[in-house]
């Protein structure tokens, strides 16, 4: 040893060493860049297509940025919170409207969800590659799926990873010491007020784990734990309770009202929708717009899987009633509330009108199914990993114990193998329709240039037409809607209608081709008050003879 030189420590030059990774936790990392990057991709390539339900609350996020107004609720209803027209609005402010940066906060959305997933399922007793497995899972992007979790249409982005977060609360809540339980109990409450402000689709897993919570810590909840969690749920929901408050809003019968709009669905169409169609497409199993038959597996797959990892969770919650409060039983009753919570979803989904009239479209309203999949795949993969321990098997239970396992387990793996892989299959068509995709935004941004070109400023046009116009132009071209038949339709910002109705020289705009174009082609000609037009793009532009 030099003099002067103090040597360190062997165990001090080991900490210095840099941990590595775990195999199956930098996969993970790896799948979750992929699918963040996948999504990505997808947004400059324009996919999924946008609508003006999605422009409604782009206008919605650039009105706040210029402080024009703060809206509580979707434009034109009292129900569906702007939350997404709040994370958005610094950057529209920084960067000016447009899709892409729309759907920036949606896509962070989606990533915090994977990260909490991830963490859940290690939470809740999954190893290492079980919660690779998961990320695996909810990585894959199929059209319904990608929909859900990028487009600012309000309410669906931000659902899954707040629910994920709910139960990782939960989780926390349940085997802490008390001191550290405060702070989650706030945020518990803050989010589920928000989430409930936002969209109530949410509601079956806050009730299934707001119960498992009360069950756990009802002597705590009774006193000072109970009113911090009952203030910060009240301060999440207060935009809606001031809201409702000041102008007289009933937003729970906003959402029944809108629920059971509509000519009746019957029964057959309802379940059909909601049992059979309604899985499949929530878990990104499905084609854009379809569902082939063979797609449909999965629709006899997830209620069984679904009971039989309800059992288990049961069975384990049992197993360990009566003893020391551990984490085994815990994570039992976190799985449990959100298989309960899966299964009020899916409930209210398939008796509701729009799982029998519309079950594609209406099938997003199954998108927070998602939050429950670290409990849904539990009982595949504790039949998975037996085969990895054929020789204690062997040893502990015989022969027909290991053959057992074997069955169970080469079972599993077919359903895990089916299950990535059709997701992956409807995953690669999205791929395949991006470029049409691609193509109509590009058509849609020659009839934004061409209206700048020729000066105007007001124009009328369908539904699906005039928001989106009007939040692409930020608002320097105007829309007003009309019906088909030229009656006015159903306008979210009535301001637009009567700045349109102001201007002599307001402009139509219809698709080519639509019943619109063809109502408004029969007005063409010379004479005085008919209309001229001009055709760009598979757009036709109206403009009142001069």
């Amino acid at each position: 040893m030099t003099a002067g030189v103090r040597e360190e420590p062997r165990e001090t030059v080991r900490s210095r060493t840099p941990r590595r990774l775990p195999l199956p936790t930098l996969l993970a990392v790896l799948v979750g860049f992929a699918a963040v990057g996948y999504r990505l991709a997808l947004l400059f390539a324009d996919v999924p297509p946008t609508n003006s339900d999605e422009a409604t609350m782009g206008l919605a996020a650039l009105h706040i940025a210029r402080g024009d107004g703060f809206p509580v609720w979707f434009y034109g209803q009292a129900y569906m919170g702007t939350l997404e027209a709040y994370l958005a609005a610094p950057l529209i402010a920084l960067a000016g409207p447009s899709v892409l940066v729309l759907r920036l906060p949606t896509l962070a959305l989606y990533a915090l969800f994977l990260l909490l997933s991830w963490r859940l399922t290690r939470r809740l007793g999954g190893d290492r590659w079980y919660a690779l497995l998961v990320v695996a899972v909810l990585a894959l992007g199929a059209d319904r799926v990608v929909k859900n979790q990028l487009i600012a249409g309000g309410g669906y982005p931000e659902l899954n990873p707040a629910g994920a977060a709910l139960a990782l609360l939960t989780v926390g809540l349940c085997v802490t010491g008390a001191g550290a339980r405060l702070p989650r109990l706030a945020a518990w409450g803050l989010i589920a007020g928000v989430l409930l402000w936002v969209d109530p689709l949410i509601l079956p897993y806050v009730l299934t784990l707001g119960a498992l919570l009360v069950a756990w810590r009802w002597r705590e909840l009774a006193g000072r734990a109970g009113v911090v969690l009952a203030g910060a749920l009240l301060l999440g929901t207060a935009p809606m309770l001031v809201d409702s408050l000041r102008h007289g809003r009933n937003p729970v019968a906003a959402v029944l009202a809108a629920g059971g709009t509509g000519a009746s669905a019957d029964w057959a169409d309802r379940l059909y929708g909601g049992l059979v169609l309604g899985p499949p497409l929530a878990m990104g199993f499905c084609s854009p717009g379809r569902c082939a038959t063979w797609q449909l597996w999965w629709a006899f797959a997830f209620p069984l899987l679904l009971l039989l990892a309800a059992f288990t969770a049961w069975h384990t919650l049992r197993r360990t009633w009566g003893g020391p409060r551990s984490v085994e039983r815990v994570s039992a009753g976190v799985r449990l509330a959100l298989l309960g919570g899966a299964a009020g979803v899916l409930a209210a989904y398939s008796v509701s009108n729009a799982a029998g009239r519309t079950p594609i479209e209406s099938s997003r309203y199954l998108s927070c199914l998602a939050v429950a999949v670290p409990a849904l795949l539990w009982p595949l993969w504790q039949a998975v990993r037996p085969l990895a321990e054929v020789e204690s098997i062997k040893a502990t239970g015989g022969r027909a114990a290991w053959a057992r396992a074997r069955v169970a387990g080469v079972g599993a793996v077919a359903v895990l193998a089916g299950v990535l892989g059709t997701g992956a299959a409807a995953t690669v068509e999205v791929i395949r329709a991006a470029p049409a995709v691609h193509a109509e935004a590009d058509r849609h941004r020659s009839l934004v240039d061409t209206l700048g070109a020729l000066g105007v400023r007001h124009v009328r046009g369908g539904y699906w037409t005039c928001n989106r116009l009007t939040y692409a132009t930020g608002e320097n071209v105007l829309c007003a809607v009309v019906e088909d038949d030229l009656r006015p339709g159903f306008d979210r910002l009535p301001a637009y209608r009567r700045e349109v109705a102001a201007d002599p020289e307001a402009a139509w705009v219809a698709l080519a081709g639509s019943p619109l174009a063809a109502r408004l082609d029969a007005r063409l000609g010379p004479e005085p008050g008919a209309l001229d037009v001009v055709t760009v793009a598979g757009w036709r532009i109206y403009l009142p003879r001069r």
